[in-house]
């Protein structure tokens, strides 16, 4: 195969070849537009899926986050973790699962939940480190550190367009088609998704899947441009006002959806509190679904219905795919999908009438 060089990405771009090198290199010197230019036209090129398609980084040993003298860690990183209700705990079951693999494998763990700018790896020493684990939604400048470093990763709950690695995801798109089937089965036919089809791949392949059980059932779905498709502040609970106009406005035109599929559990807890802050009941009025099947999920009144996701197996699975990684290094990457489960509990029933003549 013919190598993709830095010269040919600098002509591409009609740029020097000096500028690509800082660009990719994490140096500075170059404005964060061209930064952004260099890395997508590397990657159209296949400049990052060739072998030492990065630069390497020389970092000091000896720096304060070392792993102890003799054990080989594995880097995790999760931005992700600084949102975490500790009721809730998705986030903390997926890292449990991550660190009892990593403890049978008799390996050690850094955790990294917040790292400041684009040299986070400056602060470890690589040589201990195998390599990386990497949850949830991650910033591509991160992403493109460890790259250039030469560590292999594996992403859960995440992919990258532009930086190649491993994935493991559960059967989000499945997994919400199935549970909006049953919605269907139910005999609803107004149902409304509520999430940010942005905010992650996981909410878009929630999203897919909903569209297309409506679509094969012969239902519109809501128009992408949708108030409740572009939710803000979904990690902290910011988007509560929104939801809860839309939901007054649509109680005042009587055209109140019969069902609310929430992209996940935190949305569908928020989306309950807000309709009976309008005086709606769950499921009297509105079914509410959520998804993940996080303890608020079955605590909460009603208990919401929602889609089980094996936490603690994806942490686990995404310790695996690494250590394979590391034994088979030029080997296809991979895409691994884990199946999730209906959990069905009291926020679903049949609708009470036609959407919105029984509101007032």
């Amino acid at each position: 195969m013919k190598k993709v060089t830095m010269q040919q990405i600098a002509d591409h771009l009609g740029v020097s070849k000096f500028v690509v090198s800082k660009a990719l290199s994490g140096k500075g010197g170059v404005s964060e537009s061209t930064k952004e230019r260099v890395i997508q036209a590397a990657s159209r090129l296949g400049y990052f899926n060739q072998k030492n398609g990065y630069v390497k980084n020389i970092v000091p040993a000896g720096a304060p986050l070392s792993p102890s003298p003799g054990k080989q860690s594995v880097l995790v990183l999760m931005p992700n973790i600084r949102f975490q209700n500790k009721e809730s705990l998705y986030w903390g079951k997926l890292l449990e699962g991550i660190s009892r693999e990593l403890e049978q494998q008799g390996l050690g763990m850094i955790i990294v939940s917040e790292p400041r700018g684009e040299n986070f790896m400056s602060i470890l020493n690589p040589e201990g480190i195998l390599g990386m684990v990497g949850v949830g939604q991650i910033a591509t400048s991160l992403l493109l550190e460890v790259h250039r470093s030469g560590l292999p990763m594996v992403l859960v709950d995440h992919e990258d367009p532009l930086i190649p690695s491993d994935t493991v995801f559960a059967n989000n798109l499945d997994g919400m088609a199935r549970l909006t089937n049953h919605l269907i089965g139910l005999g609803h036919r107004q149902l409304h998704f509520v999430g940010s089809s942005a905010f992650s791949r996981s909410f878009r392949d929630r999203w897919l899947g909903f569209r297309s059980a409506l679509e094969e059932n012969g239902l519109t779905p809501q128009a992408a441009d949708d108030p409740m498709l572009k939710l803000e502040g979904v990690e902290t609970g910011a988007f509560h006002g929104d939801v809860a106009a839309w939901l007054q406005r649509r109680k005042k035109t009587r055209s109140l959806p019969t069902a609310l599929v929430c992209a996940n559990d935190a949305i569908a807890v928020n989306v309950c509190s807000a309709l009976d802050e309008l005086g709606l009941s769950v499921p009297g009025d509105i079914a509410v679904t959520g998804f993940d099947n996080i303890d608020d999920a079955a605590r909460h009144a009603p208990p919401i219905t929602t889609v089980n996701v094996p936490k603690e197996e994806l942490g686990q699975r995404a310790v695996k795919k690494l250590l394979d990684r590391l034994s088979k290094p030029g080997g296809p990457q991979e895409k691994i999908m884990i199946s999730v489960e209906m959990v069905y509990r009291n926020s679903t029933s049949e609708p009470a009438g036609e959407a919105g003549t029984a509101r007032n």
